[in-house]
């Protein structure tokens, strides 16, 4: 891999975290609309409780993408973005309507205004991923073509290929925040959360799945070149794991394995994203491809320098964050509270567990930062620096595998 294919790739990781992360955010959203009624109540504050400590985090991977892109091939983002405005502006706009409809859930009072708040929440909801995939439809099946504007506003993301993508989004979403809210069930012990989130886990990822597949057909006779690469080589590979993925998360949900499922559902949806790419590579846009669209290899090295420079602050950071919400700290309702308070004394357990395992994640890192370092400051390009600028990546990686779980202890001891 060259100096201009590693920031597509690096765009690519964080597209894929965005449609796991965000997709789930956006999902919650969809159910707590879809969940009317008072004796649905409780559903519908599982999933606005569920969203509280990540719905803006997760909106920081669009930004990363959008930078990316923006800087590293400007030729192709200046025509992706003039021909896609349309549903660009739809997503933003969704975007910007969902975040002031969860502002002002907690101050509205009123039947009336809870449900009009409810809509307009939900509808953003799903126009968010909606817009998003149709746009991404129209790259794959090569609707945007190079030069300013030069592509059909309305064709560009209104046809059968983006459509799909589209409606996929819509479901995948919706699966993947009904298998992390049955796994937030479980943590927080509402058993009657779980069962409720389980179900609808299991028919939306059929659903999904029977969407993936159909799909299969539509890009046959609308996107031949993407049709071609999802099912020979390295895309059909891509393809396969995410039907294993899907297949094990269903069996996962099924026998109420809900922690497993929650991984294995990301690495089912992840895995779409990577399938789209290998089948697409090297073409970026029609006649163009990712070394042709490359900027200037000064501008490429100040990227990944700065990339590597950020990751230092993000990584441990968005770790510490999910370390928190995966841990329950923000439950309502610890899972855990001790034996003790179980039986009745209200005393709560004061014994810390070692993290243990963590530890060879402080070896690892030093040990990737100290190759890492070397080679970006050896070389100013090419193979060397691109393994460098991956190695400061994992080093950044492994050193918040190894703080986070201290922290969350000595937040622990401290409560």
């Amino acid at each position: 891999m060259g100096l201009a294919e590693l920031p597509m790739l690096l765009a690519l990781m964080g597209l894929a975290a965005y449609v796991v992360l965000g997709g789930a955010d956006f999902g919650a959203g969809l159910w707590h609309t879809l969940l009317p009624g008072e004796n649905r109540r409780a559903l519908r504050d599982h999933t606005y409780h569920a969203m509280g400590p990540v719905w803006e985090a997760n909106h920081v991977w669009l930004i990363f993408v959008l930078v990316v892109v923006w800087t590293a091939y400007p030729e192709a983002f200046g025509a992706i973005f003039s021909t896609l405005y349309v549903p660009l502006f739809a997503a933003a706009l969704g975007i910007i309507m969902r975040g002031t409809c969860y502002a002002l859930r907690g101050v509205i009072v009123g039947a009336r205004e809870e449900r009009i708040l409810g809509a307009l929440f939900g509808a953003s909801s799903a126009l968010t991923p909606f817009a998003l995939g149709a746009a991404v439809g129209g790259i794959a099946s090569g609707r945007v073509p190079l030069g300013n504007a030069e592509g059909d506003a309305i064709d560009s993301w209104l046809n059968p290929t983006s459509v799909l993508v589209g409606v996929l989004a819509v479901a995948t979403s919706a699966y993947l925040a009904a298998v992390w809210l049955s796994a937030d069930g479980a943590r927080a012990g509402r058993d009657d959360l779980v069962e409720a989130f389980r179900t609808r886990a299991l028919a939306t990822g059929v659903v999904a799945g029977a969407i993936a597949v159909a799909g299969l057909f539509v890009l046959r006779s609308d996107a031949e070149p993407i049709y071609d690469g999802l099912t020979s080589g390295a895309g059909l590979a891509a393809v396969a794991a995410s039907v294993a993925a899907g297949a094990a998360t269903l069996s996962f949900v099924a026998w109420r394995r809900l922690e497993p499922a929650r991984w294995s559902a990301a690495v089912a949806v992840g895995t779409l994203v990577a399938g789209w790419a290998l089948a697409q590579q090297p073409r970026l846009l029609p006649g163009l491809t990712v070394d042709q669209a490359a900027a200037g290899h000064d501008t490429l090295v100040a990227l990944l320098v700065s990339i590597a420079v950020g990751a230092v602050i993000l990584i441990p950071s968005l770790a510490l964050l999910f370390g928190l919400v995966l841990g329950g700290r923000f439950d309502e309702r610890p899972e855990q509270l001790g034996s003790l308070e179980r039986a009745g004394t209200g005393e709560l357990p004061t014994e810390r567990h070692d993290p243990g395992p963590s530890r060879t994640a402080a070896g690892a890192a030093a040990v990737c930062a100290a190759l890492g370092v070397p080679l970006m400051l050896a070389f100013d390009g090419g193979v060397g620096l691109a393994v460098g600028v991956v190695l400061l990546l994992a080093a950044v990686g492994a050193a918040a595998a190894f703080v986070v779980p201290r922290v969350v202890l000595a937040d622990e001891a401290d409560n």
